[in-house]
């Protein structure tokens, strides 16, 4: 790739051309990248599968599928989302029309993690197409396959002049943050989100932020324990627990917790058989770092299930740990990987404070078969979204806006939520010339009482 200064030199050039701007454009584009997406599906999960140990049925569902429904979503929707919208007007205005029109930003600039590398990369560029822009990606140096794949994809589809891949490792993003982008799209740990907002600072650019945090599953009392310790696993394993949104720990009712561990020991089984190293159904570690920074955690409480690991593979086992303290370093940070602290609870109040002791997480799962509990328990616990009575799956409905809160993220994307991200809401008033009312006018003696009763009535 050129260098980061003249590559997004040309894409300006190529979005001041006002090509981007066309409607047309964008959905000949983005049915293009679709058509690629299907055409190198297999390919795409090769690469996956060398990058993370990557089941073809998850890669499948979490990453090629998301993708290609994201961009019929958008196709279908998008001439309503880019028409502009007409709102009222005071009669303080009289006569006068107004509306509010999306415009794009200009040039993106899209930093994707190594966790989910093509879902991650493509998601929001697809917000950025459809908005208008131009955009330039960074993919994670940690999944080098699907990268290289993505490059190679990319190229495909689009002009470098309107999308561009910079591969490499932190001294590419290094580089690009040094240079001015009308939108930043990050998604990764906030301690690099930091360094991220603080670039974009010296140039007053907007940043979307998609972080994680300690996302907790909650199993109250009269939850059905069969579906819960299922949908809890799941979303825990997938992806071998590599996922912002995954229960990050069990917070069970002490009155359910046995009975809950012992359908979720049964399941592992049933799930990945007596030895999930065997499994085509289940990843491994993306590398060494984060397998020891993983295995250290599990001296932290008493193994339930699992625990056993393998260096050379990357290979640790879907891990349940019981009695496990909040002090516990495990308790400290957000795990992204398959071991399953669990604690307990005893009511609601206690229920709500003992989240409280992390920042706000980016999802939660409860799980109640009380119609008034479901209502009242995710209303009082603050998080970015997240699901009663199953994990994960939030993220696959488009309508739904996905993002975190505080500690966990700034921003949304998703469906119509990612056109906005990479929007500007231009507010336009036009108004006739046929009347002019002369109070507005100098000289001002005399006027200001009869202004205060015009603004009182209008």
């Amino acid at each position: 790739m050129k260098e980061p200064s003249a590559r997004i030199a040309e894409q300006r050039r190529f979005f001041q051309s006002g090509r981007t701007r066309s409607l047309a454009f964008r959905l000949a584009l983005l049915n293009a990248l679709k058509s690629a997406v299907e055409r190198n599906e297999q390919l795409l999960c090769e690469a996956l599968a060398k990058d993370l140990g990557k089941p073809q049925l998850e890669a499948t569902i979490a990453e090629t599928a998301v993708v290609i429904r994201e961009i019929d979503h958008v196709c279908r929707n998008l001439k309503a989302w880019a028409a502009p919208q007409k709102v009222r007007t005071s009669l303080l205005n009289f006569p006068a029309t107004a509306a509010i029109r999306p415009e794009p930003l200009g040039t993106a600039l899209i930093i994707a993690p190594w966790n989910y590398p093509l879902q991650l990369m493509l998601s929001p560029l697809i917000g950025a197409v459809a908005a208008g822009n131009c955009a330039l990606l960074k993919p994670s140096e940690y999944a080098p396959h699907t990268a290289a794949a993505l490059d190679r994809l990319i190229g495909e589809v689009f002009d470098p002049r309107h999308v561009a891949v910079a591969t490499g490792g932190p001294e590419v993003v290094q580089a690009l943050l040094q240079e001015r982008f009308d939108s930043i799209f990050f998604t990764g740990s906030a301690r690099v989100a930091r360094l991220v907002m603080a670039a974009a600072a010296r140039h007053l650019t907007p940043v979307t932020l998609e972080l994680g945090g300690k996302s907790p599953a909650i199993v109250d009392a009269d939850a059905d324990l069969a579906v819960a310790a299922k949908r809890i696993l799941w979303g825990k394993c997938f992806n071998a627990g590599q996922t912002c949104v995954a229960p990050d720990y069990l917070l069970a009712h002490a009155d359910v917790k046995e009975g809950l561990l012992q359908r979720m020991t049964a399941l592992l089984t049933e799930f990945y058989g007596p030895d999930p190293r065997q499994s085509p159904d289940y990843a491994r570690i993306v590398n060494p770092a984060h397998f020891e920074r993983l295995v250290a955690y599990l001296g932290d409480g008493e193994i339930v299930a699992g625990g056993q690991h393998d260096a050379a593979e990357r290979y640790l086992a879907p891990t349940i740990l019981d009695r496990v303290s909040w002090e516990a370093p495990i308790m400290q940070e957000e795990i992204f990987g398959p071991i399953l602290p669990v604690v307990t609870f005893t009511d609601e109040d206690e229920l709500a404070e003992l989240v409280s002791r992390h920042p706000t997480p980016l999802a939660l799962y409860y799980f109640s078969r009380d119609r008034e509990k479901q209502r009242r328990i995710p209303a009082r616990i603050a998080f970015g979204g997240g699901c009663v009575n199953d994990t994960l799956v939030h993220l696959v409905e488009h309508n739904l806006p996905f993002g975190g809160v505080g500690n966990s993220g700034l921003g949304r994307y998703h469906g119509k939520a990612s056109f906005d991200s990479f929007s500007h809401r231009k507010g336009i008033l036009n108004r006739g010339t046929w009347f002019d009312l002369p109070l507005r006018y100098p000289p001002y003696a005399g006027k200001l009482a009869r202004l205060k009763q015009l603004f009182r009535w209008f």
